[in-house]
């Protein structure tokens, strides 16, 4: 059976349509994008400068900051991984 030129510019045009990640992937890849920034934003903050300024070891720099980092990090490999249920079906 021979194909039309119809056919082959619809088939054409349809696979430029197909992403490798679907809307979905690309809200969770933001989500993940903005917990980083907020991580690097908590690990911020002023200099000690001449005088010793303890406020540079608080649990929000050390503690609080990274591990959101890393959770953003962590996250955006799932985003990236995650499949659809409903493209799965077609």
């Amino acid at each position: 059976m021979k194909k039309n030129a119809t056919t082959d510019v619809k088939e054409g045009i349809q696979n430029q349509r197909d992403f490798a990640l679907g809307k979905i992937n690309w809200i969770l890849i933001g989500i993940s994008i903005v917990l980083i920034i907020v991580g690097f934003l908590l690990m911020t903050g002023s200099t000690s400068g001449m005088v010793f300024n303890p406020h540079i070891f608080s649990t929000r720099r050390i503690t609080v900051g990274p591990m959101i980092s890393l959770f953003g990090f962590l996250f955006m490999f799932v985003a990236i991984m995650w499949r659809n249920k409903k493209e799965e079906t077609k």
